[in-house]
């Protein structure tokens, strides 16, 4: 089928989601999880197509985004049983007033009617959005770059059998058939078809929606994440949240990409830092960036340019001395993508300093990036971490997804 018959499909289904109760989406959403797993084999073989095609043509750190297995397939269905285990945003009254004249007005809750989403080569966002969607009410478009098109075929494909065994309609959830940017382009541009459309992947992505979309965007984040090891910090804690936070799956948005260092304890942790992060892995060591200050202190490759401003998504790390917090805050303010930064530091004032003025989605005292993800935060599976300031920012979970009306009750008033 065409993008737009596609379209026209998931906007049919829309009003019969909206509709659906909260018992229909939970039995339907168990019944996904229930072909998920049934469809292993099926998702498997479709996935090692994937991953042949992908070798020696995308970083190794990518095709271990792009490979699934089966403890992962099994991640995603109980990822897809927690969502059915969420209240149901839908409905939910957000704010009421009884005005003195005795209208009821009450901030409702609702569906956005149909979302979009434009991903690359994560096989997991495929079900993940499609149920935080149907929990919130709306159907979903699903748009996935050419590397994953054939892992996502085969789980749309359960997942939709899954839908129609729950008796709602299949077109729920609908999968592109183009991968070619002119499908990308068609979504940004769906006026009167695609209510809301969410872009997760690289720059690129992201920047081409911002700029040719004409129809709403949730701009989700590249990350540049920081970790900045205050003149107070527990090194030893610091090394343990470094190693995590860049080495634990490097080719995730909330990775840390820079490390700053305070010149006090420059000279003393940066050491430990080499040793811990290149000396002693034997398997995926990582490349030092280091800016002027810390090379005169640990061997390693001087800063590019653009170093302090690239999401690397692999194992790379731009290292940088500085002088006080205040230096910290101001470079992590200029150069950061506003998804996380963390301060290591037992200084309970520095930490409060640091995460009022940091101007990121999400802000850490002595832990690690790698916590920004909807089920750490408890929302379930996420669709994805907004960067911007309107109408989420943050892990977006089923909240997220609403939009809402005012439900005003009368009994004859008039103005």
């Amino acid at each position: 089928m065409t993008t737009q018959e596609l379209l026209r499909c998931a906007k049919a289904a829309k009003k019969q989601v909206a509709a659906a109760t909260t018992e229909e989406k939970n039995r339907a959403l168990l019944a996904m999880a229930d072909q998920l797993e049934a469809h292993e084999a099926d998702i498997l073989a479709a996935n090692a197509q994937d991953v042949e095609r992908a070798q020696g043509v995308i970083a190794p750190v990518m095709v271990d985004r792009l490979l699934l297995t089966p403890q992962r397939i099994r991640d995603m269905a109980t990822g897809i049983r927690e969502v059915a285990d969420l209240p149901d945003p839908v409905g939910q009254v957000l704010r009421r007033e009884e005005r003195p004249n005795g209208l009821v007005i009450e901030k409702t809750a609702s569906p956005m009617g149909v979302i979009a989403i434009i991903y690359e080569s994560r096989p997991n966002v495929t079900s993940d959005a499609a149920a935080l969607a149907l929990k919130a009410g709306s159907a979903c478009v699903l748009r996935c770059g050419k590397e994953a098109h054939q892992s996502a075929a085969a789980i749309v494909s359960a997942l939709r059998e899954g839908l129609a065994q729950a008796g709602l309609p299949q077109d729920a959830v609908v999968l592109v058939e183009d991968t070619t940017r002119a499908s990308a382009t068609e979504l940004m541009q769906a006026n009167g078809l695609v209510d809301l459309l969410i872009p997760r992947g690289g720059a690129g992505l992201i920047r081409a929606c911002v700029e040719q979309a004409t129809v709403p965007v949730i701009e989700t984040g590249t990350g540049i994440c920081h970790v900045y090891v205050d003149q107070d910090a527990d090194l030893d804690m610091a090394l343990n949240i470094l190693e995590n936070a860049k080495c634990s799956r490097p080719s995730v948005c909330n990775a840390c990409e820079v490390c700053l260092v305070h010149q006090s304890v420059a000279q003393e942790f940066l050491p430990q830092l080499c040793c811990r992060l290149v000396e002693e892995r034997k398997e995926n060591p990582v490349q030092l960036r280091l800016d002027t200050r810390a090379s005169a202190i640990i061997p390693g490759q001087a800063a590019g340019e653009q170093d302090f401003d690239t999401e690397f998504l692999d194992y790379i790390l731009a290292v940088g001395v500085v002088d006080s917090l205040s230096e910290a805050i101001d470079h992590i303010n200029a150069h950061s993508t506003g998804h996380s930064e963390a301060i290591i530091t037992a200084n309970a004032q520095a930490a409060q300093t640091f995460t009022t003025q940091v101007d990121s989605s999400s802000v850490y005292w002595n832990a690690s990036t790698r916590f920004t993800d909807g089920g750490q935060f408890g929302l379930g599976c996420e669709m994805g971490i907004s960067t911007q300031r309107l109408h989420a920012r943050g892990p977006m979970g089923l909240g997220e997804l609403c939009t809402y009306k005012y439900i005003v009750r009368g009994n004859g008033q008039i103005r």
